[in-house]
C-alpha cells in the first residue's frame, strides 16, 4: 500500500481511522521535498481541538471497602482505601521479584502493592502490608483489581444516532472467563 503525504495547511480527506491505526504509521516520507506533517486534532467527528459532546474523562482511581479490614501493628483497622489502575509495568515489574519467581503466587500481593495508593490512615501501602491481609480481604481485591482493570474497559459510552440519549454498550460480549 502506496502512503501519500498531505500538502502543507491540508488535513487528510475523509473520516479518520477509529482505531488511530494511520496516526501510529507517522508521517510517509514517499514525497521527496514536501516537509513531513502529522495529524495532532483529534480522531472522530467534530472540529479540531473540540472534545465531543458527552465525553467523559477517564476515571484511574476506585474506592473500595475491605469486608474485614487491615489491623497495624498497634491495633487500628483499616478498611477504606483507593485502588489504581494499573499500568504495563505494574504487571512487568514484579515479574523480576524473586519471591514471586520462587512462589507464582506472591505475584497478586506484589501487583495489589503498587496499585493500592490508600489505605484507612497508612502512610504508604506496599506488598507487606498486603500480604500481612485477612484470606477474605486479598480475595475481594484480587477481584477488584479484575473488575477494574480487565472488565472495566470493555464498556463504552455512546449516543442515540435518532434520540441523541447517551448510553453504555459492552464491547467485550461476554465477562471475562465465562464461556
Amino acid at each position: 500500500m502506496r502512503r501519500t503525504t498531505a500538502r502543507p495547511g491540508t488535513l487528510p480527506a475523509g473520516p479518520a481511522p477509529a482505531d488511530g491505526a494511520a496516526a501510529a504509521q507517522g508521517p510517509s516520507t514517499d514525497a521527496p521535498g514536501q516537509p513531513e506533517q502529522a495529524f495532532a486534532g483529534p480522531v472522530g467527528p467534530g472540529p479540531a481541538g473540540a472534545a465531543p459532546a458527552g465525553a467523559q474523562s477517564l476515571r484511574t482511581e476506585f474506592p473500595f471497602e475491605l469486608p474485614r479490614g487491615y489491623v497495624d501493628e498497634s491495633g487500628t483497622v483499616h478498611r477504606h482505601g483507593v485502588m489504581r489502575l494499573a499500568t504495563a509495568r505494574d504487571e512487568l515489574v514484579p515479574l523480576r521479584d524473586i519471591r514471586v519467581q520462587e512462589n507464582p503466587a506472591y505475584l497478586s500481593v506484589v501487583l495489589l502493592g503498587r496499585v493500592i495508593t490508600r489505605l484507612g490512615t497508612l502512610p504508604m501501602v506496599h506488598d507487606g502490608v498486603v500480604e500481612n491481609m485477612f484470606a477474605s480481604d486479598l480475595a475481594f481485591l484480587q477481584d477488584f483489581y479484575r473488575q477494574v482493570n480487565a472488565e472495566g474497559h470493555t464498556r463504552a459510552g455512546v449516543t442515540c444516532p435518532h434520540c441523541e440519549q447517551p448510553f453504555e454498550v459492552e464491547l467485550g460480549g461476554s465477562r471475562l472467563g465465562e464461556s
